[in-house]
């Protein structure tokens, strides 16, 4: 036990305790004085449970500076006195401003009842109307003095233990024991930082989030799980750059047009417009049941039914027969927790940094699933729904939504990405025969078995892999043969679930709506039209099948259709009238604009390449307008711009496609609930 000896072991230990209680401290100060939360409410345990690990964050972080000045190999904080003054000059000014972001993060929830965030960066605007304005409702100085004084303190505290520990006599301490200090340190200073043990997923780690103290659906409750400080920097790092109004504006008669908002307003830029119950409407003595299930990096290229010439699919080609199949699907934007935003909320993910799942302040959206009203909801997803922080949308925007993960399932987990798709399938089977046979349930199954490290797990129902050369598999767009047979894992699944479902009772009253995520990466697709490699669209085209026993005939569907139309579409199927002010609309509709148009995102990041696509044409340009070409979807040269072959349909398209981009970039703020 030598290595408990270690000065700069007990220091770091003492010193992370000391910074730990004072944030625990300041924690019960916003609980007792401003949260305004029932101390009897059964989720606040928990929530202050993920807030004391945030804190524990914080505290690691604002010691790892001195931890690096301590482990120096030659000069360091045992053997150099200019360090130690640099030490306590930086624990004063840290603890200043993290005290001072308290102050005014106290201030922010007694005034707007939310945590400090980015946003308070507006009041910098109106720095002297603001300044006044504090000064007149606060007692400025009192407060002043009260952090200076706990900031002089803690740090007084922790030169008393820089003294008692890193002062005392050195111990001789082997080189074996020095290790484990070491070791030990790493191990603890790493658990720490991720915040979470329990289910923790070693091959694919998903550390505490912001997002997990939503997990009431609660805002008051969730307040009283975040860090301030920790809060502040996730926001400020989503950044704040939302949309240019301008061309909003300009472009705005030609969007209402195509969404057909019922008043249109050019100064409020209201896309709002109410559908109420359509005379095509499922007739039935119950409303039926919705289940979505998204298919992971599943693209058109792989399916069967359009083209693939490998047969990988037989199961969602048969379904292709017996319901609406859509020629020409598109997800907005590729990328699995985009895929998820636009499904859920009905506005394209056009964020260009990270995913709009990880902004803080725009995750409590409007959803149509809402408008289902009477319905039991359900999420279901085989690993963690901290990833991508997709959890904060689905429990913020989802109301009564009852969320399934990794954690709550029997099966064992299978890969990185939690259990198998068919245990998925069979254990949330059983959730919804629970529901009562007089009450509709939505629910939302999200696989994940088509998706590196393609795992065959071994309980598969009889499952068998088909040992076909890399050369057979690259010619259809697989890019190994691994690849290939987790398409035809997911199609088995799919066949299985169809089984589950008549045999559970709920198939015959069930709205089934499949569709792609993205496509994955592909080597070649020669059955494809040579414009969906060389244009990118690969990418966002991806298979959708609406299946509705007994109640929908078989139809191909040739028009284009996007993500953000399927709950609208839904709805109108249910009987469910809604009120929208988001991009989707019932594809039963008739398209304003003619011939309907999808807004995509095909080159993302800062300066992404956006554009339009209808059943026959491409329209692409830069983000900002420049560069527009229109081209041929069936032509054997893609690439050519035709826009002087076709300029009705050019001007037609440029004008819509820049402005359905610039709508959704403010859609994603504006429909905030």
């Amino acid at each position: 036990m030598g290595w408990l000896q270690s000065r700069r072991l007990r220091y770091g230990v003492g010193a992370i305790g000391l910074v730990f209680a004072l944030l625990v401290g300041l924690r019960l100060i916003f609980l007792l004085g401003f949260s305004g939360v029932d101390l009897r409410t059964p989720a606040l345990l928990e929530t202050l449970g993920i807030g004391l690990r945030f804190d524990l964050r914080l505290a690691v972080l604002m010691l790892l500076p001195l931890a690096l000045l301590a482990w120096l190999p030659r000069w360091n904080l045992l053997t150099l006195p200019a360090l130690r003054w640099l030490a306590r000059g930086y624990l004063l000014l840290v603890l200043s401003v993290v005290g001072l972001v308290y102050i005014i993060d106290f201030g922010h929830y007694a005034y707007l009842g939310v945590r400090i965030n980015a946003t308070v960066l507006r009041y910098l605007e109106d720095a002297q109307i603001s300044q006044q304005m504090v000064w007149e409702t606060y007692p400025v100085l009192w407060i002043t003095l009260s952090w200076l004084a706990a900031a002089t303190l803690w740090t007084w505290a922790l030169i008393r233990l820089e003294r008692i520990t890193l002062d005392r006599e050195p111990q001789a301490i082997g080189k074996l024991a020095l290790a484990s200090v070491a070791v030990v340190g790493v191990i603890a200073v790493l658990l720490a930082l991720l915040g979470r043990v329990a289910n923790l997923n070693l091959e694919n780690p998903v550390p505490l989030r912001w997002s997990d103290a939503f997990f009431s659906g609660n805002n008051q409750i969730a307040a009283v799980g975040l860090n301030p400080v920790l809060f502040l920097y996730d926001t400020l790092k989503a950044g704040q750059s939302q949309f240019d109004e301008a061309q909003v504006r300009e472009h705005y008669p030609q969007v209402a047009r195509y969404l057909g908002v019922n008043q249109p307003d050019a100064q409020q830029l209201n896309f709002v417009r109410e559908q109420g119950v359509q005379p095509y409407r499922f007739a039935g003595e119950r409303p039926p049941n919705v289940v979505f299930v998204m298919l992971e990096s599943l693209g058109t290229s792989a399916v069967g039914a359009y083209g693939n010439p490998l047969n990988p699919t037989p199961n969602l080609d048969k379904l292709a027969t017996e319901s609406w199949f859509f020629k020409h699907f598109y997800v907005p934007v590729t990328g699995t927790a985009k895929t998820v935003w636009a499904s859920i909320t009905g506005v394209p993910d056009v964020t260009r940094q990270e995913t709009a799942t990880r902004h803080p302040l725009i995750t409590r959206q409007h959803t149509l699933i809402n408008a289902f009203e009477g319905y039991q909801k359900f999420y279901m997803i085989g690993g963690n729904a901290g990833w991508a922080n997709i959890n904060a949308l689905i429990r913020q925007s989802i109301d009564g939504v009852k969320l399934y993960e990794e954690s709550n399932w029997r099966s064992p987990r299978v890969d990185v990405w939690g259990i198998s798709d068919l245990d998925l399938f069979k254990e949330g089977d059983q959730l919804l025969q629970a529901v009562p046979k007089d009450q509709p349930f939505f629910a939302y199954l999200q696989t994940s078995g088509n998706h590196r490290p393609f795992t065959i797990p071994k309980d598969n129902d009889g499952f068998v892999a088909h040992d076909l050369t890399l050369e057979q598999v690259q010619a259809a767009g697989s890019r190994s043969v691994e690849q290939y047979n987790a398409v035809r894992l997911l199609d088995f699944n799919i066949g299985r679930l169809m089984e589950i479902a008549k045999a559970g009772g709920y198939y015959d009253n069930t709205i089934f709506v499949f569709f792609g995520d993205h496509n994955t990466r592909i080597s070649q697709i020669p059955h494809m039209a040579p414009a969906f490699e060389q244009l990118g669209l690969e990418s966002n085209n991806v298979p959708l099948l609406i299946h509705a026993p007994g109640r929908l005939q078989p139809k191909v569907i040739e028009e284009a259709v996007g993500l953000a139309d399927l709950l609208p579409t839904v709805a109108g199927m249910a009987g469910i009238p809604f009120r929208n002010g988001a991009m989707g609309r019932d594809i039963q509709q008739p398209a304003p604009e003619g011939e309907r148009v999808v807004p995509l995102v095909l080159r993302e990041g800062t300066f992404p390449v956006i554009g339009g696509v209808t059943q026959d044409f491409l329209l692409q340009m830069e983000h900002d307008g420049s560069s527009p070409t229109l081209h041929d979807l069936a032509s054997q040269t893609p690439r050519e711009d035709v826009a002087q072959q076709y300029p009705e349909e050019f001007q037609r398209l440029q004008a819509l496609t820049r402005g359905l981009h610039e709508s959704a970039r403010l859609m994603l703020f504006r429909n905030v609930r």
